[in-house]
């Protein structure tokens, strides 16, 4: 069964970091109901879910995937641009390790957030901006060339990481709302979605697609697809530049 490693929301959700939208008031209780729904959505599709312990002093800590980028039975593990997240990444290193991944890390002075990377197939695209650097790219390269992957940096200006503006369909397509793509030519195959929302989705398999209840337009365009969209509320962690990727790493070996 495919896994999903997760952290509970801190408490101080609400202090997390903002850089390309204005604040707005989060609901810290609500945003526990949404991460139960999302946790829910994901085992009710067949998904086993383990949860990183939490860390309370970071309001970020919820976005999970930022720790990590997990490729074949390799873990590296992350060195965030922004200095305060960086506590995060210890607790999920250690959960990762004990579900039998061998353990690499990003070290000094390359920076680099998990959201940043698209894996596709064997082609792994890594924004570089903000908070992944041109060495955090190459030392991913250097950890991930022996396992066959080619790592390719593409620019990311407009949004926070590379996946919120980006990701790819289950035939490879990479999707994204077109006005916060800094190039779309930058990849093999491109659709524009009509939703900032619609252009993150994690993959559940057997074409069901995780995605916001923010892109009711997207959603409907991937039904007219084929593929089965399972739409989940996170509008308090939207609220803080969050998406349904970053609330989980997903463990697919």
């Amino acid at each position: 069964m495919p896994t999903a490693l997760v952290r509970r929301p801190s408490p101080r959700l609400a202090d997390g970091l903002v850089t390309h939208i204005e604040r707005t008031p989060v609901d810290a209780e609500l945003a526990v109901r949404q991460w139960q729904g999302y946790i829910g959505a994901l085992e009710a599709t067949g998904w086993t879910t383990v949860e990183v312990p939490a860390i309370d002093e970071c309001p970020d800590g919820v976005f999970i995937e930022d720790t990590m980028i997990v490729y074949g039975d390799l873990a590296v593990i992350a060195r965030s641009g922004a200095d305060q997240r960086r506590p995060e990444a210890a607790a999920a290193e250690e959960t990762v390790a004990g579900q039998g991944y061998r353990i690499t890390r990003i070290t000094r002075p390359g920076t680099l957030d998990g959201g940043d990377i698209l894996k596709i197939g064997s082609t792994v695209y890594a924004g570089l901006g903000g908070r992944t650097n041109d060495e955090g790219i190459r030392q991913l390269r250097d950890a991930l060339a022996p396992l066959g992957a080619d790592v390719r940096a593409v620019p990311v200006r407009k949004v926070l990481h590379l996946k919120s503006a980006v990701t790819a369909l289950p035939d490879g397509t990479v999707i994204g709302y077109e006005p916060l793509v800094d190039d779309p030519a930058a990849f093999d195959s491109f659709r524009p979605v009509p939703e900032e929302a619609g252009a993150h989705i994690v993959l559940l398999g057997e074409d069901r697609l995780l995605m916001a209840a923010s892109a009711p337009k997207t959603a409907a365009l991937f039904a007219e697809l084929g593929y089965t969209p399972v739409v989940v509320d996170i509008s308090e962690f939207e609220k803080l530049e969050g998406c349904v990727t970053c609330l989980s790493v997903r463990l697919r070996r």
